[in-house]
């Protein structure tokens, strides 16, 4: 059984159901599906003004809502949005596209906020908006990077082509560990 109707077909013996669901599942791991996932690049695509990117998906922790009250931090730099209390862990929000020096992130329906899944440094990172999965065969990679209106080529890894479009690789964990990046008090 291979297809999805072959799946429906056992609709009304739930316990079969679950033996060849299972059965795909374990085939899938051992990379014995049907699609070989070994070739396979996932990553989170968000946009930062009219530029998309795409970063590591093991590098986010959570996609969030901009929350509705966050603190300023006196005395910080103007891309530290202020911190907010996310189920009773204070992160810090960075404007993203305003570090880069591009200018203030437009704070719309379809901002987000990236949680970087760091273990050291804890960041939401604010983007205009976020697309969801972005899946590449590892064929799709090329290491020059594109030309980008916002202002981040020290941290790009090369990108994914497909077609006329094109991915930068963005690395969130460059950009937590830069030194200008740790360094979030006014001058």
């Amino acid at each position: 059984m291979s297809t999805v109707a072959d799946l429906a077909a056992l609709v009304e013996q739930p316990f079969e159901l679950l033996r060849e669901l299972e059965r795909r599942s374990r085939a899938a791991v051992a990379g014995k599906g049907t699609g070989d996932i070994s070739d396979e690049w996932v990553g989170i695509g968000f946009r930062m003004g009219q530029d998309s990117f795409v970063a590591d998906r093991d590098q986010v922790r959570e996609v969030l809502m901009l929350p509705d009250a966050m603190t300023r931090v006196p005395g910080a730099k103007r891309w530290l949005l202020g911190i907010a209390n996310l189920r009773g862990h204070l992160l810090p929000l960075i404007d993203l596209k305003m570090y880069l020096g591009s200018g203030r992130t437009s704070l719309r329906r379809v901002t987000r906020v990236i949680s970087i899944n760091h273990r050291d440094i804890p960041a939401g990172l604010v983007v205009d908006e976020v697309q969801g999965f972005r899946r590449f065969v590892n064929s799709e990679y090329v290491e020059q990077v594109p030309q980008t209106a916002v202002r981040c080529d020290r941290f790009l890894n090369g990108a994914y082509e497909r077609g006329p479009d094109n991915w930068p690789v963005f690395n969130f964990y460059d950009l937590l560990e830069s030194s200008t990046f740790l360094q979030a008090a006014a001058e």
